[in-house]
């Protein structure tokens, strides 16, 4: 994980498994360590950004995980560098801590487990694996 602690008061959160076309959504809490797969934001882009910080406004959680992937060795690429382009830029669109967190495998799991939207499958994934991780 990437980013500063989570404090103890946060307790919901949206993530987001970035994709250049789309982007999957989920949320879940902190109390039952449990995710919900949302929707997939079929955008890419500005319009991308503009629907990611309308379900934040809407939903309002109290921070952002975004999923950055890596080759399997570790290693960054270029998807790498543009979700973490996306993490940075939803932090300063709506004020929330957004934590970045590695998502291999996030989206092959998803669809090995017959998810019917792989994409909201894989944010639902990588938002269990960021709520695992906390203390």
């Amino acid at each position: 994980m990437k980013g500063r602690p989570v404090p103890d008061g946060a307790q919901t959160f949206l993530a987001f498994d970035f994709g250049l076309k789309r982007t999957g959504v989920a949320s879940g809490n902190r109390l039952t360590r449990t995710a919900t797969p949302m929707k997939t934001l079929q955008a890419e882009g500005k319009l991308r950004m503009e629907k990611a910080t309308a379900l934040i406004r809407e939903w309002e959680p109290d921070a952002v995980v975004v999923g950055v992937p890596l080759h399997p060795d570790g290693a960054p690429h270029e998807n790498t560098r543009r979700a973490q382009k996306f993490a940075r830029q939803l932090e300063a669109a709506c004020g929330k801590t957004v934590y970045q967190v590695d998502e291999r495998y996030t989206t092959t799991e998803a669809i090995s487990g017959g998810a019917a939207d792989a994409d909201a499958a894989a944010a639902c994934i990588i938002l269990e694996q960021f709520l695992r991780s906390l203390s």
